[in-house]
């Protein structure tokens, strides 16, 4: 009897067909590829332009530039940084940076639950009233300045020597006699209505249940706002310091329209300490190495913000 013989199975016999799945996974990697092929000229247009500056400061910051002598380039090394430090007007800088910030956020946190509780309240004409409210956020910080030095705080023709006059007070000469204070309530009147928005938004989702039940455990208005809306806003107000302190630790055009720094250094922050360095004194290398010093003290503050704000987040 014959005998049969079967050849052996090829490998190519069970080889299965892809499945509907790997072509979808394989059309997602292609499109993907696709999309970060489109995305790669912006991303790397705008890392070149956040990088080349920074890169040339650091340059900079190691020589001695001086904006009379543009052809003298001396290699000084760490120079620039030990000056820098050891000016007395940085302490002073670091000073007034501090007290800016903690004032802004002084008054547009308390202001601004404020305002979130008071227009949260249903009234005639509440989307007019919010709107007025929030309009000052939108005002170019030059123009705001503008309008706070001539208009309220002139001494002879401002609204706050009118008032003052008529209540038989002398009038006060803000930006020279209380001139860091009037530097604040500028900013702050800009930064006002971003806390009003946030607050009143975070005010918006509380829920009314909470309210009515402590209302019939006889729980008063005062024991409302501290039991139950001040601990449903505190993810909003740590948001609201968060982003407001990176922004204000580079106050400048404020400082720069109405005390020029002064008198004498009692304005002077940090970035109008580098402006004055770079463009008062000439000292771009100076000033470069007051930029690095800037920028690390920016991200250590940054950093601490968010570490110890994200665990009030997270909980």
């Amino acid at each position: 009897m014959a005998t049969l013989q079967t050849a052996a199975p090829s490998r190519w016999q069970f080889r299965r067909r892809p499945p509907a799945q790997s072509a979808a996974r394989a059309a997602t990697r292609h499109t993907s590829a696709n999309a970060r092929l489109m995305v790669a000229p912006s991303v790397l247009l705008l890392f070149a332009w956040m990088a080349i500056p920074l890169l040339m400061t650091l340059y900079f910051s190691f020589i001695r530039y001086n904006l009379l002598m543009p052809g003298a380039h001396e290699w000084v090394g760490i120079d620039n940084y030990r000056f820098f430090l050891t000016d007395p007007g940085f302490i002073t800088a670091i000073v007034n940076t501090l007290i800016l910030v903690g004032g802004v956020l002084l008054i547009t946190v308390v202001g601004g639950v404020l305002l979130a509780l008071l227009l949260d309240q249903p009234f005639y004409g509440q989307s007019v009233v919010r709107l007025l409210v929030i309009a000052p956020f939108f005002v170019m910080p030059t123009v705001a300045a503008l309008v706070w030095k001539n208009m309220l705080m002139h001494p002879v023709y401002g609204m706050f020597a009118q008032i003052a006059r008529g209540l038989g007070l002398p009038p006060l000469d803000w930006l020279a006699q209380a001139p860091l204070l009037s530097v604040i309530l500028i900013v702050a009147w800009e930064w006002l209505p971003f806390a009003t928005l946030i607050l009143l938004t975070a005010l918006q989702s509380l829920s009314e249940e909470q309210i009515e039940a402590a209302e019939m455990d006889n729980a008063g208005p005062f024991s409302i706002f501290v039991y139950i809306t001040l601990p449903h806003l505190a993810r909003a107000i740590t948001v609201v310091v968060l982003i407001e302190t990176i922004f204000l630790l580079t106050v400048f055009a404020e400082i720069l329209v109405t005390t020029n720094g002064g008198p004498g250094d009692a304005t002077t922050n940090i970035a109008f300490l580098v402006y004055a360095q770079a463009l008062l004194q000439y000292d771009v290398g100076g000033a470069s190495a007051g930029g690095i010093i800037a920028v690390i003290l920016a991200n250590i503050v940054a950093i601490f913000l968010v570490r110890m704000i994200g665990r009030n987040l997270e909980a």
